[in-house]
């Protein structure tokens, strides 16, 4: 499992401790120091099964200073979030073929059970 982490977010270490606590130890990607690119973007998106909007943090200032909304083309959001890696809504696990958003941690969970692809 992969956790998108910024250790700075409460929801971010609320995810972690959830896992840790249930014996699972993530890779840990500090996404703000190592940016995804744009296909694994692309690639998360497809794991979530979610619009690029539902994967930003669309009240960060840099979200108005781009001149992006809910209107803007999946394309222009996921670059965008290449670009701007703080416009990640976090924590993101990724396990498989599989990801969830940790909003609320507790989602993190979810991975920990299903198709074994873990």
């Amino acid at each position: 499992m992969i956790l998108w982490h910024n250790p700075r977010c409460s929801k971010s270490r609320e995810a972690l401790a959830l896992l840790e606590a249930r014996g699972v130890t993530p890779h840990i990607r500090r996404y703000l120091d190592d940016a995804p690119s744009l296909d694994e973007l692309k690639a998360a998106q497809a794991a979530l099964g979610l619009p690029a909007i539902a994967m930003m943090r669309t009240t960060e200032a840099a979200f108005r200073d781009r001149g992006l909304t809910r209107d803007t083309a999946e394309e222009a959001l996921l670059r965008a979030m290449a670009e701007e890696p703080k416009l990640i809504e976090r924590p993101v696990a990724l396990s498989g073929t599989r990801a969830v958003i940790g909003r609320p941690p507790e989602r993190v969970l979810d991975l920990l059970s299903g198709t074994g692809d873990d």
